[in-house]
This record gives C-alpha cells, structure tokens and sequence, in this order.
C-alpha cells in the first residue's frame, strides 16, 4: 500500500483549539508547525532512551532550525518511569536547565511518555504549553487525544494526574514503522475498543496486513472518534467519557497485579476487553457473534486473550477496587448490548467480574 496523505483534525475541547495531524514526515515539521501554531521561548523534549536513540536527534534539528533553543531529556523506557519520583525529577533537572514559565514541553513517545510529559508540564510553574508527538499506535490514537496527564502509584495506575490539553498533536506515522513488533501490535487493542464502543464498520475494515505507512487514515478515524467523545465530555462530568474506558477496569487491574512492565498497556487491555466482551453477553445481551468478532480481531493481532494462572481472581479484583471508574464504592462497567454502542452500567457485580475474570483461564 501507498503512503497516505496527511490529515488535520481540528479540535476543539473547553473552547480551546487544538491543531491534530496525522500522517508521514511530521517530525522534520515539527518546528515550522510549532510556530505555526504560536508556540515561542525555548522547549524541552522529554522521551525515553530507545525512542530518543531513534528520533530525538531528528526533532532536536527540526526545532532547532525553526529558531528555538532546544534541550532534550531522556527517562528509562516503560512504566517504571511513569511515577511521582520521574516527575520530581525532571522538573528539578527542567529549573537546573533555565525552563521558565515562557518555556513548553514536546512529549517525544508512547503514552508512557506522553502522559509523563504532559504531567509535568502540566504542575511545572502551575502550566506551561505542551506538544504531543506520539511515536505508538497506541498514542497516536489514544493517549495523545483528550489532554489526560498522570502517573502511576503502587496503589493502582493513573491516580495522581491533571487535566491538560497539548496545543499540537503530530501523529507522524512514519516512527510507527521502527516500532517493535509487540510493542507495533499492542496499540490495536484501543483501536478495536474503539470500533466496539463507536464504530462497528471500522472492525471489519482493520487488516493486520496494512503497512504503518498506509494507516493515516484509521489513524485519523481513531481521532476522530476519542476527540468527539472528550469535546463533549472533557473531564468525566457525565458518562460520555467513561465510556472510552470499555475493558480498562480489569485491565489495569491486570496492569498493576502483574507489576507494571510485565504486560504492554495494549495485551493487558486485550485481557480487559475480553472479560467486558463476557460481561456485555452476560449483563447486557451482547450476541455470542459480535462478542467472537471482536475477539477474532484481537487474536488476528496477535493479542492475548486467556489471563495467566499466577494472577489469582481474588487479587485483580481488589485491584479493581483501587480504580478510579469506581463511585461511591459502586461498580461502573461500560458495557456493550450491540457492537458500535456502549453505555455504563452500576449493574456488574464483582461476582460478574471474577467469573468474566476466571472464564479467560486456560
């Protein structure tokens, strides 16, 4: 398949526009775009060691030749980085580097990083502008859109976070091609939530077999849907929102009982999205041919689907208690009674959610 073209997707979420590309070679215009976009003072990368090996360097030269005064930091790769501890220390290392309050953040990376990033340009002098670069599919489509910032504490994921929105979003799909493998195949798991919660047509039209360098277009549609989803619904104030977390409260679950590291965000989703499936046939009346499909995709991925014995029930659901989807001590499952809608519901018991949980064992 050819290269595609490149979108924009303008955005507007709380009255703030947000400028949104997808497409190849984004990142050799990241500065004339940064500028374009009314972005002045000197900037920070901030990514992690493999993705800055790859593409640090690249940005580094495309800021620097739009006239900015560019300082690049690097964190270890994967969720260990994603901590209260990582943020402290890079703001300390962005006041030992001159940053002010005039200055901005480019998030270079996975969600991992853009969620860190975003994070710490969100406290760092109580707000300073950020760019998203996502460099994962998973980001690109996901993490990058809707402006939530956080980190992680051994109690559970993402429960210390801020509200942040990126003035630019570059979705360059040319990095997705130096992904790994596993680390290429995990991000379709959001991609398949979202054809489960809002566009049904999408999950038929999803081909393992495309290139990265074709997938601007299901790139955008996946923008798409999760910007609509947060323009209506920024901050979780009704159940709109809540509804992109269709197969994440298990999953996370899975995320943190297994130690963070363990399963990439996208194969612990995967776990996730197959326990809601069994959730939405039970409580919901999702047909047993809608709930096939979506798992025949995940499997066509390469995604799992079966939990592994040494993560004991008992255990993923206390976790699951610690999440923030909880209110009041109430359960809130999204559910799905047809493929393309999604509502939530208090009706799933934990009682549902380990026998959903221990019906994914081999």
């Amino acid at each position: 398949m050819s290269k595609s073209p490149t979108i924009e997707l303008p955005v507007n979420i709380s009255g703030k526009p947000c400028r949104i590309l997808a497409g190849p070679g984004l990142l050799a215009q990241a500065g004339t775009l940064c500028r374009e976009t009314g972005l002045s003072g000197s900037c920070l990368i901030i990514t992690d060691d493999n993705v800055g090996r790859l593409h640090g360097a690249s940005l580094q030269h495309a800021l620097g030749q739009a006239g900015y005064d560019v300082q690049l930091l690097q964190v270890p790769p994967g969720e260990i980085s994603k901590s209260l501890a990582a943020a402290e220390d890079l703001a300390d290392r962005m006041i030992a580097g001159g940053l002010d309050r005039g200055s901005f953040v480019v998030a270079l990376g996975g969600g991992v990083i853009g969620d860190l990033a975003g994070f710490v340009a969100a406290i760092y002098h109580r707000g300073i502008p950020y760019v998203q670069v996502p460099t994962t599919i998973v980001a690109q489509v996901d993490s990058a859109i809707g402006g939530k910032t956080g980190v992680n504490t051994q109690a559970g994921k993402n429960l210390l976070g801020s509200f942040h929105q990126p003035e630019l979003v570059l979705a360059d799909t040319t990095t997705l091609s130096t992904l790994p493998d596993r680390e290429y195949r995990e991000g379709f798991a959001e991609v398949i939530k979202h054809g489960a919660i809002r566009d049904a047509a999408m999950l038929d039209q999803l081909n393992p077999e495309d290139s990265p360098q074709s997938l601007a277009p299901l790139i955008a549609r996946n923008i798409t849907i999760k910007a609509a989803i947060v323009a209506e619904d920024e901050r979780e104030k009704s159940d709109l929102r809540a509804l992109l977390n269709f197969g994440h409260t298990i999953g996370h679950a899975i995320e943190n009982v297994a130690g963070y590291g363990r399963f990439l965000h996208g194969e612990a989703i995967s776990l996730g999205l197959a326990a809601a499936l069994e959730i939405s046939q039970t409580k919901a009346g999702l047909s047993l041919e809608a709930a096939e499909q979506v798992r025949a995709k995940l499997k066509a991925y390469g995604l799992p689907l079966t939990i592994p014995s040494d993560l004991a029930t008992k255990s993923l659901l206390a976790a699951t208690r610690r999440d923030k989807k909880f209110s009041a001590g109430k359960i809130r499952f999204v559910v799905v009674p047809a493929l393309g809608q999604a509502h939530v519901t208090e009706d799933v018991t934990e009682e549902d959610m380990g026998r959903a949980i221990d019906s994914l064992r081999l």
